[in-house]
Order: C-alpha cells, then structure tokens, then sequence
C-alpha cells in the first residue's frame, strides 16, 4: 500500500492565561494606586497640611523674635561696655585735670608772695611761663574759673568756709575767695571756697 503524506503539524497551543507575562508597575505608580483621592480625604490632607505650615510659620517668627532680641542684646552690651569705658576715661582725665589745676594755683600763689625785688629775675620768669603753660593747657581741655566775688553765694558751685559780719554787703553774698573754683565744660570740676556776708551792716553805717 502507499504510505500516506505526512501531516502538517498542528500549531502549538497557546498557554494557559495564568502564564502570560504580567505588567510591574512602577513605584510612581503603586503611589498613586495608593492615594486616596476623595474630596473628604483630599480635604482633610489640605487642612493637615495648611496645620503644618502654620506650624512652621510659628516656630520661624520665634526663631525670628529669639534672633532680634539677642541682637539687641549685643547692641546694648556695646552700648553699655562704651559707655563704661567712656565713663572711666571720664573719670580718670577729671582726677588728672584736677591735680593740674591745683599745680596751677600753687605757681599762682608762688608768684604772688615773690618780692618786689625779685620779680624780675630769670628765675621767676621761668616759672611764669610754667605757670601760663598750665593755663593753657587746662583752656584746652575746656577747663575755665567759677565767678564767686560780688556774685550771691551758689551751693552748686561755691563752698561757704566762713560768713562774715559787718561787711555791709547783702546776706550770702560771696566777699573772699579762698581758693579758686574750676569747671570742667558743663561739671564742676571744684567748688570756689568762699567767704560770705552774713547780711550785717559795716561799723560806720551802724547806727547808735
């Protein structure tokens, strides 16, 4: 007998649906998938998140308050330490201009009780300039006299040492000075120490 044609071969059966290839989603993907999108969550997310930066809106105007007050803490320490450092300056140039000024009056008082016959020696000469020198340099610093004779006896500047009777003058009125008074540009540098008038009337105009 002839043998019969071979067949074609029948086509592979297509496999099974459970093993077709499956489709990996992304992590984008699986976030979204994630997400609940509904108004109610959508709002309740908004609010949490307008919370939030309420939040941090606070905590950045404290940070903000805490920063401009340490700054004014610094300013002020400067302010402060200048200030110190200006007032001890202050000080020490008032007690050196001081000393200055009672050198100056002892040359005064020097040259005051020299002799006639001996003022116009080198010597005194000398002393003199030393003695202009001084003055000048205490003009420069913005060191001037305190008025006291003839003026009324003020205890912001003047120091009362004695009151004198039968002067003649007003009560209170400054009739010596003893020792010279300074100002030291707006401050008393040292009060004048005066003699006032106790108010009495002079011998001659007493009447019996």
């Amino acid at each position: 007998m002839p043998t019969p044609p071979d067949r074609p071969a029948a086509p592979p059966s297509p496999e099974p649906a459970e093993h077709a290839p499956r489709h990996h989603r992304t992590r984008a993907e699986e976030r979204i998938a994630e997400l609940d999108t509904s108004p109610t969550a959508l709002l309740a997310r908004i609010e949490a998140l307008g919370a939030e930066r309420d939040a941090a809106l606070a905590k950045a105007d404290e940070h903000l308050a805490l920063a401009q007050r340490a700054a004014a803490d610094y300013a002020n320490l400067r302010r402060r330490t200048a200030e110190e450092r200006e007032a001890a300056l202050g000080l020490a140039n008032e007690l050196l201009l001081g000393k200055v000024v009672t050198l100056a009056d002892d040359f005064d008082r020097a040259i005051e009780h020299v002799p006639d016959e001996a003022r116009a020696t080198p010597w005194l000469e000398g002393i003199a300039a030393i003695d202009r020198k001084l003055r000048t340099l205490l003009e420069s610093e913005g060191v001037t006299l305190i008025e006291a004779l003839g003026l009324p006896f003020d205890p912001h500047v003047h120091e009362a040492a004695a009151h004198v009777p039968g002067t003649g003058r007003p009560e209170n009125e400054v009739v010596a000075e003893i020792r010279r008074g300074y100002r030291l540009r707006d401050r008393v540098l040292r009060p004048s120490l005066v003699a006032v008038s106790d108010g009495s009337p002079a011998p001659a105009d007493r009447t019996s």
